[in-house]
C-alpha cells in the first residue's frame, strides 16, 4: 500500500495526471467539432503540459510545496526532461500559425512562473503573473482555452466560426470551476494579497459562482449549432459531477480531492463523450 501510494504521489506531482487532463480536453474539441484523432496537437498538448507545469511547480512553488516535493525531484526531472524531447518533436509537426499560439502559450507560461513585474503591483518578491493579485485564476482559464481549443482547431485549419468561440468561452469558464476546490483548499496557505476567488467573496460565494458558471457551461453547449442531444446530456451530467465536487469542497480537504479527483473530471469528459457521445 505505500508503494502505490508512492507511485500515485509520483503520478500527480510530476504533473502526469494534469497533462492527461489536459490531453482529454483537447480530444473533446476534436471529438465536439467531428474531427479526426491528430496526434501531433494532442500529444504535444499532453508532453508540453508536464514540461510547462513542472517548469512552474520548480521555478515559482512557494516553500511549504517544494519541501513536500524534494524526495521525488530527481525522478521528476527525468520525467520533464524526456517529456521535453517528446514535446520538440511533436512541435516540430504542427503547422506554421499553430506554432506562433505555441509561442505565444509559452511566453505566458513563462512568465507566470519568472519574476518581471514591477514590485508595486505584487505583494512579495515573486515578480511573477501568478502573484499579481486576483489574476491567476484567469491566467490558467486562457492558457487552458488556447491550448485545447484553439490550438487543435488551427493546427486542422479549421474556420474560426461561432461554435469554435463559443467552445473556447466554454472551456475558459469550465477551467475556472476547476480551479474553485484548489483555492478554497489553499486559503489557509495564500497570501491575502493574492486575492482569489474565495478570498475576496467568501467559500459560500464562490460555491454559488462556481454552480452559476456551471449553468452557463452547460447553456453554452446547447448554443452550439453543430451539436447532438448525447453532447448536451454528456455535458449536463459532467456539470452535476463537477457541482458535486465543488459543494463538498472544503479547506480541509484531502491531499487528493483536487489533485486528483477534481483534477481528474476532464478525463471523465472524454470517457464519458468516447462512450456515450
Amino acid at each position: 500500500m505505500k508503494y502505490l501510494k508512492g507511485l500515485l504521489n509520483f503520478y500527480i506531482n510530476s504533473s502526469i495526471h494534469v497533462a492527461l487532463a489536459a490531453y482529454a480536453l483537447t480530444w473533446v474539441t476534436l471529438i465536439q467539432l467531428h474531427l479526426e484523432y491528430e496526434e501531433s496537437s494532442l500529444y504535444f498538448v499532453f508532453y508540453g503540459t508536464i514540461v510547462a507545469y513542472n517548469f512552474v511547480k520548480y521555478f515559482g512553488l512557494v516553500k511549504f510545496h517544494h519541501r513536500k516535493f524534494t524526495s521525488s525531484l530527481q525522478g521528476i526531472q527525468i520525467i520533464s526532461a524526456l517529456a521535453f524531447t517528446a514535446m520538440f518533436y511533436y512541435v516540430i509537426q504542427l503547422n506554421s500559425t499553430s506554432l506562433i499560439l505555441a509561442g505565444v502559450i509559452t511566453v505566458i507560461t513563462f512568465f507566470y512562473a519568472i519574476p518581471f513585474v514591477p514590485k508595486r503591483l505584487l505583494f512579495d518578491e515573486q515578480r511573477n503573473l501568478r502573484q499579481i493579485s486576483g489574476l491567476k485564476i484567469y491566467v490558467i482559464a486562457l492558457v487552458w482555452a488556447l491550448t485545447t481549443v484553439l490550438l487543435p482547431i488551427i493546427n486542422n485549419s479549421i474556420e474560426i466560426n461561432t461554435d469554435v468561440v463559443i467552445s473556447f468561452v466554454q472551456r475558459g469558464l469550465y477551467v475556472i470551476v476547476l480551479m474553485l476546490p484548489f483555492e478554497i483548499r489553499d486559503l489557509k496557505y495564500d497570501n491575502l494579497k493574492l486575492a482569489t476567488v474565495p478570498q475576496k467573496i467568501g467559500v459560500r460565494n464562490t460555491k454559488l459562482l462556481g454552480s452559476a458558471l456551471l449553468l452557463m457551461f452547460v447553456l453554452c453547449e446547447m448554443l452550439k449549432s453543430n451539436t447532438y442531444l448525447e453532447q448536451v446530456i454528456i455535458t449536463a451530467v459532467l456539470s452535476f459531477i463537477t457541482l458535486l465536487l465543488l459543494l463538498l469542497a472544503s479547506k480541509n480537504q484531502s491531499n487528493y480531492y483536487s489533485a486528483f479527483w477534481v483534477e481528474g473530471l476532464p478525463i471523465l469528459w472524454l470517457l464519458l463523450l468516447l462512450v456515450f457521445g
